[in-house]
């Protein structure tokens, strides 16, 4: 077998589920599978402190894991700031205290009750208290993309024709307009989540790996060796093909 490389996409609080994913990765790959997580390790889901408990144990244990920050990730690390940062890119009626959002979830997980808007001080101070720091650094830490041979490794997408050097924090963990639609072969093959599907799907240009486990359904690891790439599965693996 060549190196494959495993991936993980968006979470959302959901500690089961990582669960599920990672014994199914060491299944196929064994413990030290080289794996990419795409993000969205937070919001929604009952357990995202659990969650990123589990990625820092698997950082400090020295597994071979890539961690990309997805838009929800920084939505929470900019709420913890000294002044709570609202994202720019978040549409007007929308913000973190917000349970379309998923921070109320998120900051329960801490023990941390969001309650009213009006609120919203309190909360940012009770919310510095019980995020641990090394919860904060870990979220401070993660990377915008991971590039592998013919693989681009990113949370949202890319926007096409610009150098990847000189792409936008913004892009990468927000884009959809301009980038899904966007037909044209990419210098790489783009591996995304962000925008949730029934379940994974390969364009050809891209592969979006986010199959909804934010609302209910299934989080589906999968592994590339080369630019050929199956799903894992409880009964081995299940290629995906362009569709």
């Amino acid at each position: 077998m060549s190196n494959p490389i495993y991936v993980i996409g968006d979470i959302h609080g959901h500690l089961d589920k990582l669960e599920r994913a990672l014994t199914l990765v060491e299944a196929d790959g064994g413990a030290d599978a080289h794996i990419v997580f795409l993000g969205d390790y937070v919001d929604r889901g009952p357990d995202s402190k659990a969650v990123i408990d589990r990625l820092i144990a698997g950082k400090d244990a020295g597994r071979n894991w890539i961690f990309l920050k997805g838009n929800h990730d920084r939505m929470f690390e900019w709420f913890l700031e000294d002044f709570p940062r609202e994202d720019p890119h978040l549409p007007v009626e929308l913000y973190y205290l917000q349970d379309r959002i998923g921070g109320p979830q998120t900051l329960a997980s801490y023990g941390v009750d969001a309650g009213p808007r009006d609120r919203k001080w309190d909360v940012h101070q009770q919310a510095r208290i019980a995020v641990p720091p090394e919860h904060v650094a870990f979220l401070q830490g993660l990377r915008s993309y991971y590039a592998h041979g013919p693989l681009l490794f990113v949370h949202a997408g890319i926007r096409p024709g610009v150098p990847l050097g000189e792409q936008s924090d913004h892009d990468l963990m927000w884009i959809r307009q301009g980038f899904l639609e966007y037909q044209e072969p990419h210098p790489w093959l783009v591996v995304h989540g962000h925008t949730a599907l029934e379940t994974p799907t390969h364009f050809g240009n891209r592969i979006d790996l986010d199959g909804g486990a934010a609302y209910g359904r299934t989080l589906v690891p999968a592994v590339f060796e080369g630019s050929n790439v199956a799903l894992l599965t409880e009964t081995g693996r299940v290629e995906i093909t362009q569709g």
